[in-house]
């Protein structure tokens, strides 16, 4: 898999020749590949113009674009590697039928809850108490019925989250406590490091669905909506407990974060610079990890299984081949 780059720095990325250079308020310059680039994330105040914008076609690369509290802004997405009419046709047929759709919000809530619970077991297992946690899980699972409106079913993935969040506060230390998930904007440490990692999540998710003919405004549990990529919702519920969370215990448990990382700003508690180069690092190195993929007999990276993710939504909707969204198995 291509690699993603994230620019910190203030500036100005540009064209220079057959790569990418970054000049920063500074004056420094900074040179980047565009050969196996995934995407670029860039997290600073960056200038780019349309000549910029075509070398990235050119080459298939993404922008993604944080705002500030760290927020996923947008991205400027290069033209799609497939386009498909018959496959954006499916992709609007099983919307439109409510009982297909159904299905796969059902599936995707189910899903979303085991990958959850795997979480929280894990930690249970190593001398935190978080049966009942596991209990509230496990009971909202049972409630997911693929004849639930999708209101519904969103309620149940609602309520499973909140006993999940719940479990934050065995799992991290006294400093990272989390009373209640907000994040508009977020007010403290914990909340803070869940939306920038949810938000790294979604981004990567819109560059895994690019490489497929989906239509990324075309979903099945998150109502489309205008400015996002609704689709990137439904599969970032899948891979957030399993990249953002384990990111997240990990850092904070490793004292690899600290309060020291944040900063406040107009009631926002935000990670400053130091704290989300830390952050992105280890989230990158999490996709590059590989685990054996149980089907293709092979090793494929965190990376690649978002990308999997879409293929398989993909050939669900043309073949009809049943759709098992993704669930940790190791």
């Amino acid at each position: 898999m291509d690699r993603n780059y994230h620019v910190f720095s203030d500036g100005r990325l540009e064209r220079s020749d057959d790569t990418l250079r970054l000049v920063t308020e500074t004056g420094e310059k900074k040179y980047v590949p565009i050969e196996n680039a995934e995407a670029f994330f860039l997290h600073g105040q960056i200038d780019f113009n349309t000549r910029l914008m075509s070398f990235l076609n050119q080459h298939t690369v993404a922008l993604h674009i944080f705002g500030w509290e760290d927020y996923y802004a947008g991205s400027v997405m290069p033209k799609r590697g497939q386009t498909s009419g018959r496959t954006v046709v499916e992709q609007v047929r099983a919307y439109e039928d409510s009982d297909h759709r159904r299905r796969l919000a059902a599936a995707i809530v189910s899903a979303s809850i085991h990958n959850m619970r795997t979480n929280v077991v894990y930690y249970n297992n190593r001398n935190r108490e978080l049966e009942t946690e596991i209990s509230d899980l496990e009971a909202a699972s049972a409630r997911v019925d693929q004849t639930r409106p999708i209101d519904e079913l969103m309620g149940v993935e609602a309520t499973a989250r909140k006993a999940y969040y719940r479990s934050f506060n065995q799992i991290l230390s006294d400093e990272f406590q989390l009373e209640r998930r907000e994040y508009n904007p977020p007010p403290n440490e914990i909340n803070s490091l869940i939306s920038f990692g949810n938000a790294l999540v979604y981004a990567n998710c819109v560059s895994a669905i690019r490489a497929t003919a989906l239509d990324p405004a075309i979903s099945y549990l998150h109502e489309p909506g205008e400015r996002r990529y609704s689709l990137s919702l439904d599969l970032a519920d899948l891979f957030k407990p399993v990249l953002a969370d384990r990111v997240l215990f990990r850092l904070i448990n490793r004292n690899q974060i600290t309060p020291s990382d944040f900063e406040s700003e107009l009631g926002a508690c935000l990670l400053n610079e130091g704290g989300r180069k830390t952050y992105t690092k280890a989230f990158e190195e999490t996709l590059e990890r590989t685990v054996d993929h149980p089907n293709l007999n092979r090793k494929v990276s965190y990376q690649y299984l978002m990308r999997l993710e879409a293929y398989k939504l993909k050939k669900h909707l043309l073949t009809g081949e049943e759709y098992d969204p993704f669930e940790r198995w190791w």
